[in-house]
């Protein structure tokens, strides 16, 4: 009992820190320092918390890629030329800028990941809208909320789908069969809500701005890099390949192509990085393997499974619910974790892909891809609160969640 309530106590303080942010803190500073304190404490055996952390191999060779892929990105100005588009196409409306921006997240997040979103085309809508006098929270917010939107259209969408399926995504024809419709419906939704959230801001016209420069050597150039690597990720998914490993052989190859080209790009590229990602994740690993140690999350998994005894409709609304709310609460990484071990019927273990998907939607702190675009809006000196963030998502991402869990099967 001592030890279940030593490690409980250590995931609050681990959940309220990463929320809170208290002296400035960084959100990996208490996933980090919570793992350690669990070994220092022996409330997570070294043997245990090395094992959860080496677990997630994939998931880190996965994150690592495209980091690197974004970078390459950002280097070559890729997601600067597009967002600088949709602002000469947008013209004098704001919704339709709106609209573009949305569509263009829903695309990259669908090929690259929802961390690529947030990471990248953040930092590219604030520089279209810069000088502009456009007020960006809409924009921002709809790169935040597609980002988690669209993160099951396509397997690798989410690299919390890495940790569910272990690594070892299902084929492309299955996932399809499972998720697209409730995928669609999620975007669509989300938009929607999205819209409505900020009708007020959306309804004054623009002043038009000149007409797009064209792409720069360096932009095509990256450009295509970028486009090989999705489309080295949609093959890999196709043929049943690890995605994490593929994903990285893809990024350093693309890298070093990149670096042929110019010899002083590896050394920015690696520097851009948020390697602080690698820790958070690691560190919330070993958080959830104590838990799970613990038999905390055993009355969890037993909810879940229960669910699969409901009308289906009524158990994939409850999973969905459920996960929802953990990863909202807990990141959805270690929920997808816990989720991955559960007894689970398809469909309700599909409506908890929906629930550790669009969940973070419901809070800040909820996935991987929300802290990341934090970080971005941070550089830009703006700071979104996490009560600012609840009730977008209580509004917005609430409604999305209920319409996927009901259409997924």
């Amino acid at each position: 009992m001592g030890a279940s309530l030593t490690v409980l106590a250590i995931a609050v303080v681990v959940v309220a820190g990463m929320l809170l942010r208290p002296w400035g803190s960084r959100e990996w500073y208490w996933a980090a320092g919570g793992a350690l304190c669990l070994v220092a404490l022996r409330a997570e055996p070294v043997v245990a918390a090395w094992s959860a952390v080496a677990g997630g191999a994939t998931v880190y060779a996965f994150l690592a890629g495209i980091a690197v892929i974004a970078e390459i990105a950002r280097y070559g100005g890729v997601f600067d030329a597009l967002a600088q588009r949709a602002r000469v196409a947008g013209g004098r409306s704001r919704v339709r800028l709106f609209l573009l921006l949305f569509g263009a997240g829903a695309l990259v997040t669908a090929l690259l990941s929802n961390d690529t979103t947030a990471l990248v085309l953040t930092p590219a809508v604030f520089a279209a809208l810069d000088a502009t006098g456009v007020d960006p929270l809409p924009y921002l917010y709809a790169c935040a909320f597609v980002a988690n939107a669209a993160s099951f259209v396509l397997p690798f969408s989410n690299p919390a789908n890495l940790v569910m399926y272990g690594g070892r995504l299902p084929p492309l024809s299955e996932w399809f069969g499972s998720f697209a419709v409730a995928a669609g419906a999620a975007v669509i939704a989300t938009y929607v809500l999205l819209w409505v959230a900020f009708r007020a801001k959306l309804h004054k016209p623009m002043r038009p701005v000149a007409p797009a420069r064209g792409l720069s050597p360096r932009t095509r150039f990256t450009g295509l890099a970028v486009a090989f690597c999705a489309l080295g990720m949609v093959a890999a998914a196709a043929l049943g390949w690890n995605v994490g490993i593929a994903t990285l052989l893809l990024a350093l190859a693309a890298a070093g192509a990149v670096a042929l080209a110019d010899r002083a790009v590896p050394a920015p590229i690696a520097r851009h990085i948020p390697w602080q990602i690698l820790p958070l994740v690691a560190g919330l690993f070993v958080v959830v393997d104590a838990l799970d140690r613990t038999g905390i999350l055993t009355l969890a998994r037993e909810l879940l499974a229960r669910a699969g005894t409901l009308p289906q409709l009524l158990g994939n609304g409850a999973a969905a619910l459920g996960t929802a709310v953990a990863s909202g609460a807990f990141n959805n990484l270690p929920v997808a974790m816990a989720v991955a071990r559960s007894p689970v019927v398809p469909h309700v273990f599909h409506a908890g892909v929906v629930g550790v998907d669009l969940g973070p939607n419901l809070c800040a702190t909820g996935s991987l891809s929300t802290l990341l675009w934090l970080i971005a809006v941070r550089r830009e000196g703006l700071d979104i609160s996490a009560g600012s963030f609840l009730r977008i998502g209580l509004f917005a991402g609430l409604p999305a969640l209920v319409a996927a869990a009901l259409l997924v099967r």
